[in-house]
């Protein structure tokens, strides 16, 4: 089985971003896994994509994306990705449709209920999350989606957020909720077995 994990590069004022950190700390902990690949998305719409669509021409059997999410205070297992460029509710802004023809959304197939009993029975605070956001985190979900769909092929896409680091909130003087990159990494490991081995999904159900 191949599939393809993804975590972003930091931006703004994150000198870190803590779904890289994660996935690098589960990668240090796992060592190689055979036909697991990873990648470190840029930070910007259009060079994501073209990032993104090199990568899936390649093939995999399953897509699960990571990112960072200032402010979440639990692992969040994204159910939808909405067409959405992007949005600031508080200023009324509105950014348009990411694909005009698409779907209004797309929902994960993975089973993220059961993701999240096995987590929460390990320890670790997870929730799963109505829909991905409104911006770059929902735009790679959903044109994953998008671009299966449009090459006539049905795979299994998720979106996992992951809270800030302790380091990022006490460098950005932030009064942010964090999680140890290491047990953000023990979940991503979990999820990652999940989805290799789907008769252990059996067993939490």
């Amino acid at each position: 089985m191949r599939i393809l994990l993804t975590a972003f590069e930091p931006y703004d004022i994150w000198d870190q971003n803590s779904s890289w950190e994660a996935l690098v700390a589960f990668l240090h902990h796992r060592g190689t896994i055979p036909g697991l690949t990873t990648r470190r998305y840029p930070v910007d719409l259009g060079l994501l994509q073209e990032r993104l669509h090199k990568d899936l021409s390649t093939g995999f059997d399953a897509v699960l994306h990571l990112g960072q999410f200032p402010g979440a205070s639990r692992i969040q297992l994204e159910a939808i990705a909405l067409n959405v460029a992007g949005m600031t509710e508080a200023a009324g802004d509105f950014f348009g449709s990411l694909i005009p023809e698409g779907p209004i959304a797309y929902r994960t197939t993975f089973p993220l209920g059961d993701w999240n009993r096995e987590l929460k029975s390990m320890g670790i605070p997870s929730t799963v999350s109505f829909h991905a956001g409104t911006y770059l985190c929902n735009a790679l979900m959903y044109l994953t989606h998008r671009w299966f769909q449009q090459n006539g092929l049905v795979r299994p896409v998720g979106f996992i957020h992951v809270p800030l680091t302790p380091e990022q909130v006490l460098r950005a003087h932030r009064d942010l909720p964090s999680m140890p990159k290491s047990q953000a990494a023990e979940a991503i490991n979990r999820v990652v077995d999940m989805i290799l081995q789907p008769d252990l999904q059996q067993s939490i159900a």
